[in-house]
């Protein structure tokens, strides 16, 4: 994960001397390039606690490519510890610069714990694909991912929990905002938002093919990749309502 209110890291020496693990493996997959192993070897996490474990070569600590994949995404899995157990919720989300915006319910208990200071964790997962091997261990799935560590802000001025709702709004559709009645004083009232800062994040990816083990290689089956991408069906009109209006925009990244 890389800190952001920071200057970059370079990634240290020894940290470097994994890369050739992490060659062979994107070589296996078909997914390295200089670009990426250029950018591999710029950013470095922010602090040990974030730091990508298993798989370190599929991990990439740039904010533009955590910030694409959040942009990408419509669930934001959050993590919060109350009464000493843990939870996690989906929740929708829009990302607004460098924060990760949440709401729901002023009497919302996650929303409530992390008002009080307590540490969150949002995870952001992408499937972009089911990948078949020569053996059970090498099935793996394709996919694009970020975890977000970090304590949230509660948003109370008016004017800034305002603009975070219409920026929900404009990510289930661009442009909608300006056409929607905005939220009344009471329902503003009911609505609690957070601000987390994407002070801490990682992304984790993995792209390509299986891994070939030539031991492997005389079991008859078929392998290779089965994309799965996320595909909107035809608009649904509300009753008595289809004649009269045009249907919304659809989300960036949705087809």
């Amino acid at each position: 994960m890389i800190r952001f209110t920071g200057s970059l890291q370079m990634r240290p020496a020894a940290a470097r001397e994994a890369s050739g693990e992490a060659k062979a493996e994107a070589n296996a997959e078909g997914k390295i390039d200089a670009n990426a192993e250029a950018k591999i070897e710029r950013f470095a996490p922010a602090s040990p606690r974030s730091k990508v474990r298993r798989k370190p070569q599929r991990a990439s600590y740039d904010p533009e490519v955590v910030f694409a994949i959040l942009d990408a995404g419509l669930v934001a899995h959050v993590g919060f510890v109350h009464d000493g157990h843990p939870f996690v919720i989906p929740m929708v989300y829009v990302r607004k610069d460098r924060e990760l915006m949440l709401h729901g319910s002023a009497a919302s208990r996650m929303l409530e714990v992390g008002a009080g200071g307590a540490p969150l964790s949002a995870c952001v997962t992408i499937i972009d694909g089911l990948v078949y091997g020569h053996s059970a261990m090498h099935h793996s799935m394709n996919y694009r991912s970020v975890v977000v560590l970090g304590h949230a802000r509660e948003v109370v001025a008016e004017p800034e929990k305002r603009a975070f709702l219409a920026a929900l709004v404009e990510r289930s559709s661009p442009g909608r905002s300006r056409l929607v009645r905005p939220p009344s004083a009471k329902e503003l009232a009911a609505t609690r938002v957070l601000a987390l800062p994407i002070e801490e994040a990682s992304a984790k990816i993995r792209t390509g093919g299986p891994l070939l083990d030539a031991e492997d290689l005389a079991v008859p089956v078929w392998t290779g990749q089965l994309p799965i991408a996320l595909r909107a069906m035809s608009h649904i009109p509300s009753p008595g309502e289809a004649p009269r209006f045009e249907p919304p925009a659809r989300p960036r990244g949705v087809d």
